[in-house]
């Protein structure tokens, strides 16, 4: 990447032509260098070519480090709570009529809280083991989407099984 035409200017007055008065380093006719010093094959090692780093300079990354914060995981981690203590109670003391519908709102509450929570990993860069990153170009296993599907439709069934025997 090539400097900005004012980081290249203070380089040219901080260190002058980085081809002359040096012995032994290349001339015109050699190696054609460029007014950033760079050659066509790469930078110019020569000597006297290093950008020097003043102290106060600091290297930053401009975009944040991609994580999930707590702010971000809160509401996802409560309403899962939630979704699965409406989904257990009735299922485990047995409240009268209505616990089969306050048993399947709660795991509606419950999946929607785990579609939160992926779809939240996967806009930071997270993934399921077996799947390529976001944007790889990779294709998926076609055994290890089976796997999930499976696993996912099983749980579902059993679910619903069993809040259907509730009634």
């Amino acid at each position: 990447m090539e400097a900005g035409p004012r980081d290249r200017e203070q380089h040219e007055a901080a260190l002058g032509d980085p081809t002359s008065g040096i012995p032994g380093g290349p001339t015109d006719g050699d190696v054609p260098v460029g007014p950033s010093g760079l050659a066509k094959d790469g930078p110019d090692d020569a000597v006297g070519t290093a950008v020097e780093v003043d102290a106060d300079e600091v290297e930053v990354e401009l975009r944040p480090q991609r994580r999930l914060r707590i702010w971000q995981l809160a509401p996802i981690v409560g309403l899962a709570a939630l979704g699965s203590l409406m989904f257990a109670f009735p299922l485990a003391f047995g409240s009268g009529d209505g616990g089969a519908v306050v048993a399947m709102l709660g795991l509606l509450i419950s999946s929607c809280a785990a579609g939160w929570g992926m779809m939240a990993a996967r806009k930071v860069g997270y993934t399921w083991p077996g799947l390529p990153q976001r944007g790889s170009g990779e294709r998926p296993d076609w055994r290890v989407l089976i796997l999930y599907v499976s696993t996912i439709t099983a749980l579902v069934a059993l679910a619903v099984w069993r809040v259907a025997r509730l009634r």
